[in-house]
């Protein structure tokens, strides 16, 4: 059996990096590369990057320690008088206390509890402690709705101006343009007040030249955009590139990466976001949107003191602010909220539950107030299909279920091997040049076929579309021999030329967006998947509906159709099919299924096709896990070497914690510190030596029972505070950690009692534990190590690392790809 400890208040990763050329912890220069870190395979240097303040910025940042001394300026105070600046907070990618953190949090609301009955003041204080989580809500709500807006206008604007531009004012977009523009409706698309550049430049828009003109200036608009991405995001904010959700997910989990929520990361996200879409690259904003929103969530924390000053509240807020980016994405907000739980939070109680619903009620409903899409509703997508869906349908969904699942497995090994590839190569070296090869492709690959040279919002809001009598586009170029209908009822018709051309340029944007989005997502400018996975499985979609359409028409007479499919009947519906097919594809591509459905109906108002969407997001999950378990953004966190511990997965080994604990057989002893009798000298020595962030307190090297954890932070400023405010206190004092100390001698230096930031319950258990308990521990409990005893005897330790480690061996992975503790 397992001992565990009944008041769990941990330590700090005990052990930290030990790859070659890392060493966090040590206090080294800020200069060195060890400062620089991996984040979706470009080389970022952090001493630079932290646009966020610590929990304690008194301390500042503990750049090295010699002899005592550590460089930067930084005021102490007297640590026997209250608690040091800096004592009980993490360093920069070091994980969290999750255990430590509630307990804070707890203490924290328990003496502002008692302290209400004593004063008027007090219970205002409580009320509006209590009402500052709703409040931090609203702000973040308005936040992410209005940058939401903000940036869907712009992105717009900058995407019809590498068409054209509007005469009566350049800051309207083509829509905006021709509003009130007296045109028939065959030609509402042109308007006097629009021109296209080669009507600005030569005068027409009609002839080869007029073409090539109009081509020239596409592509030199789309690297303009994507030039200006990627350069401020080098520039100005490495952490912009990207999607954000692999990052959001480990931070969320515990880890630390300071600076990745910061304002700068905020402020040129926003901007390169809107230019990114803008070039035409094969990416979306909702996954960069979610990343916006954690950052206005961020931000907005240090407004509040119970937020600021404690890490796992703050990742309850981020977990609510996740929530809110999805409902601005898509229009979603109850999506967002599944989305929050089932894909990207760590931990989610009821109360963060609530509080997300909230936020993301009030980030939908600012977004709304913008209009963004001048539809007077909240997505780009709305549809309305007229036709019921048949029960023998449920095949072709489950058909794009499969096909779903088969292009997630895909993308997910093809992308990842690309990234790889960037990471190991010298590819990685130049950011802005492969940005521009891959834009320069899309653009010249994309402007051809319309369906590829709109935007790709555009593109599957019309793949959507449920073609009615004032439809013009191409797919709803039908034969029409019907004198009258109802409504918008069409019955199901022969295709004309227009829907067999549609056929073919789809086919071939198919081709296009399949393998330009393999390259594009993961490299240095903002972008997302969902809008690209989406297009695909629309394509395929409306593909195959138009198919399954045309076959009924002609032969509903078969005993598949006979039944519900009469002639001159509303059978079919090709944009349901496309519906379908993107929610399969985005389904394989991320392995969402609960939210993935309702983000759907929210997104399209299809309400009565839930279980069309159900079975084809179900059947593409059991197809894509079949082949690889991961999604999308748990290959990059694991390309990434983030230490996120999976809760989904089950761990079936019959290893025990004596197989994982260090020191291994053939190992140095562990380090550890003896509570009584050992000096400052021999302490800082340790320090030095090590690259521990933590050490275990024994009552003596003989003995070794264990007495409490101690961190590696903690001591550095305890001792030099100690050193700054204590008289007599020299490398030969003795350091205790115990209640009370014997008497000493007159000639004797003073002692250094360091009991205070003793953590005197580390959570342990025995050599014979098995690690699948240790797992579960390490997960349920958001752990950072435990340390390993028999009989109170300490033997080692085992960390996150470690246990990543050990799972990644048991699943013949490559244990080194864990890079951070």
């Amino acid at each position: 059996m397992a001992s565990y400890s009944h008041r769990w208040w941990q330590g700090s990763e005990a052990q930290s990096m030990d790859k070659k050329g890392y060493r966090r912890g040590s206090f080294q220069s800020s200069t060195s590369d060890e400062d620089l870190v991996e984040i979706e395979g470009v080389t970022l240097d952090f001493s630079m990057a932290d646009d966020v303040p610590p929990l304690d910025r008194e301390m500042g940042e503990f750049y090295s320690y010699n002899g005592g001394e550590m460089n930067g300026t930084s005021k102490m105070m007297d640590f026997l008088e209250e608690p040091l600046p800096g004592v009980g907070t993490y360093e920069d990618f070091n994980t969290i206390d999750w255990v430590r953190e509630k307990s804070r949090d707890r203490d924290r609301h328990r003496e502002i509890t008692s302290k209400s009955k004593e004063s008027t003041w007090a219970l205002i204080h409580s009320v509006s402690d209590a009402f500052s989580g709703w409040l931090l809500m609203l702000l973040i709500g308005l936040s992410a709705g209005s940058l939401a807006g903000l940036i869907d206008i712009s992105a717009h604007w900058m995407t019809d101006l590498k068409e054209g531009v509007c005469l009566k004012g350049f800051w309207l977009n083509h829509e905006h343009c021709c509003w009130k523009a007296e045109t028939s409706f065959e030609d509402r698309d042109t308007c006097s007040e629009w021109r296209i550049w080669s009507q600005l430049i030569i005068g027409t828009k009609e002839g080869a030249f007029a073409y090539i003109l109009n081509y020239f200036m596409y592509v030199i608009w789309a690297l303009l955009f994507s030039l200006l991405a990627v350069s401020l995001v080098k520039g100005f904010a490495p952490y912009a590139c990207g999607s954000g959700i692999p990052e959001i997910k480990t931070i969320l989990s515990g880890f630390i990466i300071r600076g990745y929520l910061g304002k700068w990361t905020l402020i040129i996200k926003t901007i390169t976001l809107v230019l990114a879409v803008s070039s035409g690259l094969s990416l979306g904003k909702e996954g960069p949107l979610v990343h916006v929103a954690c950052c206005c969530g961020n931000i907005l924390c240090h407004l509040f003191v119970k937020y600021r000053k404690n890490e796992a509240k703050r990742r309850e807020v981020l977990s609510a602010a996740a929530a809110a980016g999805v409902s601005v994405a898509f229009g979603a907000p109850i999506g967002g909220v599944l989305f929050s739980l089932e894909e990207v939070s760590y931990y989610f109680p009821l109360k963060t539950l609530w509080r997300s619903f909230f936020a993301a009620l009030v980030a939908a409903f600012t977004l709304r107030s913008i209009n963004p899409f001048g539809n007077s509703r909240l997505v780009l997508f709305y549809v309305e299909f007229h036709t019921p869906w048949h029960l023998l349908e449920l095949v072709p969904f489950i058909l794009l279920g499969i096909f779903g699942g088969l292009w997630g497995a895909f993308f997910i090994r093809s992308n990842i091997a690309w990234c790889r590839r960037r990471k190991t190569t010298k590819l990685g070296r130049y950011p802005v040049l492969e940005v521009l090869v891959v834009t320069a492709v899309t653009a010249i690959l994309a402007f051809p076929n319309e369906y590829t040279r709109m935007s790709t919002s555009e593109l599957i809001s019309e793949l959507f579309n449920d073609c009615g009598i004032l439809d013009y586009s191409k797919l709803c170029e039908y034969v029409s021999n019907f004198n009258s209908t109802k409504g918008d009822d069409l019955p199901d018709r022969a295709a004309g030329p227009g829907v067999y051309t549609a056929m073919w340029q789809l086919a071939l944007a198919l081709i296009l967006k399949v393998f330009i989005t393999i390259f594009t997502f993961g490299m240095k400018v903002p972008s997302g998947l969902f809008i690209p996975s989406m297009a695909v499985g629309a394509i395929v979609g409306r593909l195959l509906g138009v198919g399954m359409e045309q076959l009924a028409y002609y032969h509903h007479d078969w005993t598949i159709f006979s039944g519900w499919c009469s002639q001159g009947a509303d059978c079919i519906t090709p944009g349901l099919y496309a519906m379908v097919g993107a929610a399969a594809c985005l389904g394989g591509v991320t392995r969402m299924t609960v939210s993935l459905v309702v983000i759907m109906f929210e997104l399209t108002g299809g309400l009565e096709y839930i279980v069309p969407l159900m079975a084809a997001a179900m059947t593409s999950k059991w197809v894509a896990d079949a082949i690889g378990r991961e999604g999308i953004y748990d290959a990059h966190i694991r390309l990434n070497g983030y230490p996120f511990l999976e809760a989904k997965e089950e761990f079936s080994h019959k290893t025990l914690a004596m197989d994982v604990m260090r020191p291994r057989r053939n190992d140095p002893p562990l380090t550890v510190i003896t509570q009584d009798s050992m000096t400052v000298e021999d302490v800082e020595v340790i320090i030095n030596e090590t690259t521990y962030s933590g050490y275990p307190v024994v009552v003596s090297r003989e003995s070794q029972r264990l007495v409490g954890f101690v961190l590696r932070r903690d001591l550095i400023i305890s001792i030099e505070n100690a050193r700054k405010k204590q008289d007599g206190i020299v490398s030969t004092s003795v350091i205790y950690f115990t209640d009370h100390s014997p008497p000493l001698p007159p000639s004797s230096p003073s002692m250094l009692k360091l009991r205070s930031i003793l953590d005197l319950s580390p959570f342990t258990v025995t050599d014979q534990t098995p690690m699948e308990i240790v797992v579960d521990i390490f997960r349920k409990l958001g752990l950072r190590q435990c340390l390993v005893t028999h009989n109170g005897k300490l033997l080692g330790i085992i960390t996150k690392k470690d246990v990543l480690k050990h799972i990644a061996q048991m699943a013949n992975q490559d244990p080194d790809s864990i890079l951070f503790n």
